[in-house]
């Protein structure tokens, strides 16, 4: 078979995946007004409020590291919170930070626990089971440093976490580049045009069963129930295991209907690419089937491939271009559901190719690099650190 002969079935493959794609945009966009839409799930005014710890593991200087801890620090919550933060190493810059909120919150409960000890390949999960000790009320509520929430966040998340058959929540997340420039702009699109209607149509499907780090709020007897965070200590998806052991305790992970702030850091492409790689490799061990068919999702670069190929004509290019009207009217429409800033919409083309080439690169190998540490992700899903662990046991509580 020739390289003619080869086009004319590769060409059409690829563009009637473009317009899978196209049709998936626009059914994505639909989708996501109905879930923006709906009403908010609210605890009576006389209802108690339970005891909530809020566990908050740091792990260096981050952009914005301050603002975002302190959104959580000024919650509208009329019951008790605690925010307990973690550290694994005592000279970490951190530790002003948490001090910077002291000095700002001296009438709330802020507990800080600095030990060094690792339990296992996840150091998250290894930080997260030297706070657990801390832990004082009847919610816990787990929550990445990157993020940013509004002052009903607590209230909300409380509220779905007490309907019948709720065991666990989990919050959606949009993109908060700030004015760190292109890169951080381009991730921003990933988390708001990708990441966000990929989940609600999912969801919509019963095709995907998410859990995020932005939130996972549990009872802590369920915690306790699921084995604690020691269950997770080798995961690379911890997140997903914590919501995939909350659902086997007979209950769902319900997801609000609103987003919270991701603080999108990076300034330049090679630290966007690895990030990037490793969650497209998160995903691509949690879900394999699921994953390779989100290659339709794909649809401007699979239409652009169909159109270098010989013989393929305008109508490849035209495929093309509607691939592209698609993804910016899915983008208008996230933006308007969820009252976010508008996009810089001349990056949509080349995210779409940036993302379609890590997507590719993804099934290349199982390496990822997390925090500055490397490791390999074998075939259940577990890290294996290339260089071993140490596994010190200083721990200080204060």
């Amino acid at each position: 078979m020739d390289l003619n002969e080869l086009s004319a079935w590769i060409a059409p493959a690829l563009l009637l995946m473009a317009l899978a794609g196209c049709v998936y945009a626009l059914l994505a966009a639909a989708l996501v007004g109905r879930f923006a839409a709906q009403a908010p799930t609210v605890l009576a005014a006389d209802a108690p409020r339970p005891g909530v710890t809020i566990l908050k593991p740091l792990c260096g200087l981050e952009p914005d590291l301050f603002e975002n801890l302190d959104s959580f620090c000024r919650q509208d919550y009329a019951g008790p919170v605690q925010v307990v933060f973690g550290i694994q190493n005592a000279a970490d810059p951190a530790l002003s930070v948490v001090q910077r909120l002291r000095e700002a919150h001296p009438r709330l409960r802020l507990d800080l626990v600095v030990d060094a000890s690792q339990h296992g390949s996840n150091r998250k999960v290894s930080n997260l089971i030297n706070m657990s000790e801390k832990i004082a009320h009847d919610v816990v509520v787990l929550a990445d440093s990157d993020m940013s929430v509004k002052p009903d966040y607590l209230e909300r998340v409380v509220a779905a976490l007490s309907q019948p058959n709720v065991t666990g929540v989990t919050c959606l997340y949009h993109g908060v580049p700030g004015d760190r420039g292109v890169c951080a702009q381009l991730a921003a699109l990933a988390i708001d045009v990708q990441f966000v209607p990929n989940v609600i149509l999912g969801t919509t499907f019963d095709l995907a069963r998410p859990c995020f780090g932005s939130t996972i709020a549990m009872t802590a007897e369920s915690l306790a129930r699921i084995g604690g965070f020691r269950a997770f200590k080798d995961d690379l998806a911890d997140d997903y295991a914590i919501g995939e052991a909350l659902r086997a305790e007979g209950g769902t992970v319900a997801i609000p209907a609103l987003t919270i702030g991701h603080a999108c850091v990076d300034t330049e492409l090679s630290g966007l690419w690895r990030h990037e790689l490793r969650w497209n490799r998160t995903i691509r061990n949690v879900d394999p089937k699921g994953y390779a068919g989100s290659v339709v999702t794909h649809a401007f670069p699979l239409a652009l491939l169909a159109a270098l190929m010989p013989g393929a004509g305008s109508g490849a290019l035209a495929v093309a271009a509607l691939a592209l009207a698609c993804r910016i009217g899915l983008c208008l429409r996230i933006e308007r559901a969820f009252g976010l800033s508008p996009h810089a919409y001349w990056l949509l083309p080349i995210r779409d190719m940036l993302s379609f080439i890590n997507f590719t690169w993804s099934f290349v190998s199982g390496a990822v690099t997390w925090k500055g540490h490397d490791y390999r992700v074998v075939a259940d899903g577990t890290l294996i650190p290339e260089h071993g662990l140490g596994r010190e046991s200083r721990a200080t509580s204060v």
